[in-house]
């Protein structure tokens, strides 16, 4: 499964995560959130990683121009879009994205089936509150472009390998604090993930 460590608030951080063989790192562009990053935060973090590692920028209730030109300007690959946007918003992107599916029940899991997507448990706040999702639902389910997230954490992670994810996700699970990532958990949340 391939890996995203979301909420990075450090270079430090980041690079734990890479050396760590993290796929993706997430960036969070959403001022509500304990792993809230500046643009200019965000960009000198990210002008200083190695290449062939996915930049992702997470937003939350903004319109087309903020994602394209926060992308833009941090350096972001892919926009991780966390409310429910009409075809209009996602039309006027000029930056590829995922849409994130917050599941209140089981037929939840089955929109966009046909995109990769992000699906994460339904909470009221946006991202990073570590509530799991019944995994149950995913039970013959084509996961293959599902990258998982909600209530992940190094001990659990590895027994999600039997439903075939795209990939996991992990903010919460992997810290010592909101937005300070654990050196320990990062390394064993990736190892026991792959």
């Amino acid at each position: 499964m391939r890996t995203k460590i979301c909420g990075i608030t450090s270079f430090e951080d980041a690079m734990i995560a890479i050396e760590a063989g993290a796929d993706a790192l997430g960036f969070v562009f959403y001022e509500k959130s304990p792993r809230f990053v500046t643009v200019a935060h965000a960009k000198s973090i990210i002008e200083r990683l190695p290449p062939f590692v996915e930049k992702v920028a997470l937003f939350v209730n903004v319109d087309a121009d903020t994602i394209n030109s926060t992308c833009r300007e941090v350096g972001a690959t892919l926009a991780q879009i966390h409310f429910e946007a009409d075809e209009a918003l996602y039309e006027k992107l000029l930056v590829s994205h995922i849409k994130v599916i917050r599941a209140k029940q089981a037929s939840d899991i089955q929109n966009y089936s046909d995109e990769y997507r992000l699906i994460d448990a339904y909470c009221e706040a946006y991202g990073g509150a570590g509530k799991r999702i019944n995994i149950e639902w995913f039970k013959g389910v084509d996961c293959s472009k599902i990258i998982l997230a909600g209530g992940l954490n190094p001990d659990n992670v590895s027994s999600l390998k039997t439903y075939s994810f795209y990939g996991v996700d992990v903010s919460s699970g992997v810290e010592s604090s909101h937005g300070i990532k654990n050196a320990e958990k990062v390394k064993e949340f990736i190892a026991n993930a792959k």
